[in-house]
């Protein structure tokens, strides 16, 4: 499929897909929307920021225009996902008005009132773009009814699970009609998912548009080490050289509305977006953004998924993700739909393990290795480090274990260069296992074990702890002793 003129589309469709510019389809639409328009069922993955939400959109609206029966239910992991999700599908559907559409919607998500969601429902809309949490408390509240779907899609399938989805997915199944078409996108494929896909999919078609652990091409990565007290000063330094539209990455709520806060004083027009604000407000402060009206954006991970907006220039990651994987999502904010943008990450001392197992998962064929000095060919940038060390020795050999317990002649990492502490089967030290104790026998601070007959000796039942005393078997408790 070179053009969407061959897919025989709705010409409601049609002239949505002109009047939204969408030319060629991407690769993902271009493997993914005639299979899923032939009624197969799809398993697919590709990279953030390739055309994934109307490779799924457009063959579900379709099927919707096509037929007067049936219902389409979309599931997403976030609110400001679904959000995204129901705006691209009024577009597709004519009209940014849901009321003028020729198809009713509702969009059922947690944090806005049940009144407005029990108007839209009693609508009978054949597409509900949800969360799973939502969607389920309306299953059981009897409001809304789900014998009808036909057509389900499951978007950010992984990011679901993680946020602990698997039960309501499973509850929400249950109110699902076995014969029905689904499609399942995910950003990684580990073995839950597959097993999820058995479960959900029939005889799915695998589709996978590019590494979903690397990102596009069009994004230039670039590390600066800091330290926790030049971090802050560091980042203003950076917001200054760079011109239009940022989104500052932390790990907290908290954290969010703080930074904030700090670069407006700064003269940085900026704005906060977390899940503690209520919806209304989270909407307010994406719409702003979208039209400009501020120009820095600090976020938690709620928008590291999803967010479209084509005017975001660079990510600045002032806290690392404590997921690898969510480093991939939260640098995919930028260059989308071909655009080049740029990705900076603060890393503390602190950080190391964090940005090595990030490191790792874009280039899993290298070692494990922190970047060291100058630029290496992603363009990151470092300020020392331990470049040609194996990482967190400080270039010692790293500590490892025979299979009899000792370790490996000339691995004296953590050892101190001296032979690790290790035990015969009669609970004594071995010979010259010096570490720990300073080359005396363990735990007895270089005197001899008391024993029961009031004589050091060396006896297997070594009292430890005893200190050249009288043991408290061997004074009030003889009998015992004996």
């Amino acid at each position: 499929m070179k053009t969407f003129d061959t897919l025989a589309l709705d010409p409601i469709l049609m002239k949505s897909l002109e009047h939204m510019k969408y030319n060629e389809p991407t690769p993902i639409q271009a493997q993914a929307i005639p299979l899923a328009l032939e009624g197969r069922d799809i398993m697919g993955s590709a990279q953030t920021g390739t055309g994934k939400t109307a490779a799924f959109a457009i063959p579900l609206i379709q099927k919707l225009l096509s037929t007067p029966h049936g219902s389409a239910l979309v599931l997403t992991p976030t609110r400001e996902l679904g959000k995204q999700i129901m705006d691209i599908m009024h577009q597709l559907l004519g009209s940014k008005n849901p009321a003028k559409c020729p198809i009713n919607t509702a969009f059922i998500i947690g944090g806005e009132p049940m009144g407005k969601q029990f108007a839209q429902l009693r609508r009978n809309p054949r597409l509900i773009v949800g969360t799973p949490g939502r969607i389920n408390d309306h299953l059981e509240r009897g409001t809304l009814k789900l014998k009808d779907t036909q057509f389900l899609v499951l978007d950010e399938t992984d990011r679901m699970l993680d946020m602990g989805f698997s039960v309501q997915l499973d509850r929400i199944a249950e109110h699902l009609p076995t014969q029905r078409q689904t499609l399942m996108f995910s950003a990684t494929l580990p073995k839950n998912i597959i097993k999820l896909s058995a479960k959900y999919l029939n005889n799915p078609e695998r589709v996978s548009v590019g590494s979903t652990t690397s990102p596009v091409k069009n994004i230039k990565q670039d590390v600066l080490r800091v330290n926790d007290n030049t971090k802050y000063s560091e980042l203003v330094r950076e917001l200054g050289e760079r011109e239009g539209s940022i989104i500052i990455f932390v790990k907290t709520k908290h954290g969010t509305e703080r930074l904030a806060k700090r670069l407006n004083g700064e003269g940085f027009k900026s704005d906060a977006i977390h899940g503690d604000l209520k919806q209304g407000r989270r909407n307010r402060v994406i719409q702003n953004f979208r039209q400009q009206e501020y120009r820095i954006l600090v976020a938690t991970d709620v928008v590291a998924r999803g967010l479209d907006i084509p005017h975001i220039e660079h990510v600045i990651n002032y806290d690392l993700p404590q997921v690898p994987e969510d480093y991939i999502h939260r640098i995919g904010r930028t260059a989308r739909a071909g655009a080049e943008g740029s990705a900076l990450c603060l890393v503390t001392p602190q950080d190391q393990r964090k940005w090595q197992a990030i490191d790792f998962l874009m280039n899993p064929e290298d070692k494990p290795k922190f970047a060291g000095q100058g630029r290496d060919s992603k363009n990151r940038r470092g300020q020392g480090g331990a470049k040609g060390r194996r990482p967190f020795s400080k270039g010692k050999k790293p500590f490892s274990k025979r299979e009899d317990g000792a370790s490996k002649e000339g691995h004296k990492h953590y050892a101190k260069d001296k032979k690790p502490f290790v035990k015969r089967e009669d609970g004594d030290s071995k010979e010259d296992t010096g570490s720990f104790s300073k080359r005396k026998k363990p735990f007895s601070n270089g005197k001899k074990p008391f024993s029961k007959n009031g004589k050091a000796s060396p006896s297997k039942d070594n009292n430890s702890f005893s200190k050249g005393k009288k043991s408290f078997y061997g004074q009030k408790k003889k009998k015992m002793a004996a």
